[in-house]
């Protein structure tokens, strides 16, 4: 059997929980973008309609203030 000689610097277990960590903040932002398309394909709620931001011809307008 032979000897393994290892370090493990000091910031080794902060540099493995922030890995976690990011990966885990991964996982979540991932899930929060994609929820309701998985209500949606899981029939749990029904599609929204998209609805144009401005339709055209009809954006707001303001009397000249003069």
């Amino acid at each position: 059997m032979s000897t393994v000689f290892a370090y493990l610097d000091v910031t080794t277990g902060s540099q493995i929980a922030a890995m976690i960590a990011g990966g885990f903040a991964a996982i979540v932002v991932t899930m929060k973008l994609y929820w309701n398309r998985l209500l949606v394909f899981l029939r749990i709620r029904k599609p929204e309609e998209e609805k144009p931001a401005v339709e055209p011809g009809t954006a707001s307008k303001q009397p000249d203030a003069t």
